[in-house]
């Protein structure tokens, strides 16, 4: 089997995306950052692959993880190619998270949460007349509208809708005469008031 080759000449450049995605052991990733410090082409490769890393890194893991049948296969074609012992998948250590009332009208199921980000992905769910407060986002903020409808200041969402909040922006008014659930995306330093 052909193995991946890099964009890039050098020989360390097969490492900036596992680097990128947060893969690597610890002394591993050490490294990737001395090496990254005097070449200019990985520093580049990084550049580039960042976004979409940083993109992945926000959605819930189960989504991106392979399931168990997959992860095995790999696992073995690995220990052929190698000539060491498949290491396989052990059980998953994430459980289906539960509805949590975090104040009147609003339940939340966190989905992931990336600390080092400040970053929270959930599912959120207003009862009807349920109304969020006010707040100023920290950093981006996404929502996917997955049924009812929502009032975000003066616009009116419905299932499908989007809405991005930039870094800075603030909502004076959220809230869901029908009820509704959502999916967010936002910072857990948004500041209420």
């Amino acid at each position: 089997m052909s193995r991946l080759q890099p964009r890039s000449d050098c020989p360390q450049a097969g490492n900036v995306g596992l680097y990128a995605m947060h893969a690597l052991t610890p002394a591993e990733a050490a490294k990737a950052k001395v090496h990254l410090a005097s070449c200019m082409r990985c520093r580049r490769e990084l550049e580039r692959l960042r976004p979409v890393a940083d993109a992945l890194a926000a959605w819930p893991a189960d989504v991106v993880r392979p399931r168990a049948a997959l992860q095995e296969r790999l696992a073995r074609r690995i220990g052929v190619e190698t000539g060491r012992d498949a290491v396989l998948p052990g059980e998953s250590a994430w459980r289906e998270p539960q509805w949590e009332q975090v104040a009147p009208g609003i339940e939340c199921k966190l989905l992931a949460t990336d600390s080092e980000r400040d970053i929270v992905s959930m599912l959120v769910r207003l009862a009807p007349g349920g109304e969020y407060p006010p707040h100023t986002h920290a950093g981006v903020e996404e929502l996917h509208l997955l049924d009812g409808e929502l009032w975000i200041d003066g616009r009116k969402l419905r299932p499908g809708d989007y809405n991005r909040a930039e870094r800075g922006s603030g909502d004076q008014r959220v809230w869901s005469e029908t009820g509704c659930t959502c999916v967010l995306i936002t910072s857990t330093r948004d500041v209420l008031g």
